[in-house]
């Protein structure tokens, strides 16, 4: 290749499993706060981030409770350094809450319209050879914020039938709300999983609540071609990673097991990581560029995309973010 790769061509060549064609591909993404609850300055916010650093994809952090708020939820900014917010009213505090629960339609339901308005935004900033993810937080997660995550691992327990009725009504609307992302074009969603840790659900635990429902939702993510699949927290089920069919993994590699090698070991697709979250805070350049090299090493540069085992917290240095984007420049 000749000219520069665009930011799609590096990243399709990657996914294919080839050596990149000058540079791995680098993804990092960070929370905005305060300008997520906004659709025009999330989006303007997504796309100055994006101009500044320039990385390979643009994964689009909305707040969580954007997926929950058209059910009742509340939340408040109040300075969390990952740029997440806290829920001051959860919408189910009984078990027969879930059943109570009603499929949105992302088109009408007023918080979800507004995130695809985000999403049309930043499609129209962009250059068209920029791939665009859209967050989608599992039915799962969702279900955490709504009822709080102690209370949903209760009457997982103790109500699974109720627990199960309403995790449809919310895998039927993120379905619809994948459908309608597909209808802007653009090029995969990042399917933020978090209850898939062996100190929160035992494996036939989330086999039930978690896998069970997560699969048929991906159905309508199957169009896209670069669909990148989170494992948030410790200890989780790697092994289980194969079975969402994403393009592409991303877990907190420095964290947790398994290793970077261990994980591309397993994975079929494409690892993302190799950089602590801790690091890109509270180290300096020569420690980021330290974990870059040595991800390097043990990818051999293949299938692999440099960024954070999470979201970059919102107070990490600006010179941290350079260093890890220009490192792997030729």
């Amino acid at each position: 290749m000749t000219n520069t790769p665009t930011h799609r061509e590096r990243l399709q060549a990657c996914l294919a499993g080839e050596l990149p064609p000058d540079r791995p591909p680098v993804a990092l993404w960070r929370h905005f706060p305060v300008d997520d609850q906004n659709a025009g300055s999330l989006a303007a916010s997504t796309l100055e981030f994006q101009a500044h650093y320039d990385f390979d994809l643009v994964k689009v952090t909305p707040a969580s409770s954007f997926s929950i708020k058209d059910w009742g939820a509340e939340d408040t900014w109040e300075g969390h350094s990952e740029g997440t917010r806290r829920y001051t009213r959860r919408v189910i505090q009984v078990p027969g809450d879930w059943e109570k629960l009603k499929v949105l339609d992302p088109g009408k339901a007023a918080h979800l319209a507004r995130q695809l308005e985000c999403l049309e935004s930043i499609k129209a900033g962009l250059d068209g050879q920029t791939p665009i993810l859209q967050t989608v937080f599992s039915p799962l997660a969702q279900a955490k914020n709504l009822a709080g995550g102690n209370q949903l691992i209760e009457h997982i327990r103790q109500h699974p039938e109720a627990v199960a009725k309403g995790l449809q009504v919310i895998a039927e609307t993120t379905t619809r709300f994948i459908e309608a992302c597909a209808n802007i074009g653009i090029d995969g969603i990042f399917y933020a999983v978090q209850h898939a840790q062996s100190g929160l659900l035992s494996r036939q635990e989330f086999r039930d609540f978690g896998l069970s429902i997560d699969l048929p939702v991906l159905e309508a993510a199957r169009g896209f071609w670069c669909n990148l699949l989170h494992l948030h927290g410790e200890n989780v089920y790697f092994d289980l990673s194969n079975d969402y069919q994403c393009q592409i993994v991303n877990w907190h590699d420095r964290e947790t097991t398994p290793s970077l090698l261990d994980g591309m070991q397993q994975f079929q697709g494409t690892v993302c990581g190799g950089i602590s979250q801790h690091s890109i805070v509270y180290k300096d350049a020569a420690e980021v560029k330290r974990q870059a090299l040595d991800a390097i090493q043990q990818t051999g540069s293949r299938r692999f995309i440099l960024g954070t085992g999470c979201v970059v917290p919102v107070i990490a240095p600006a010179g941290n973010l350079r260093a890890a984007r220009h490192f792997v420049e030729p």
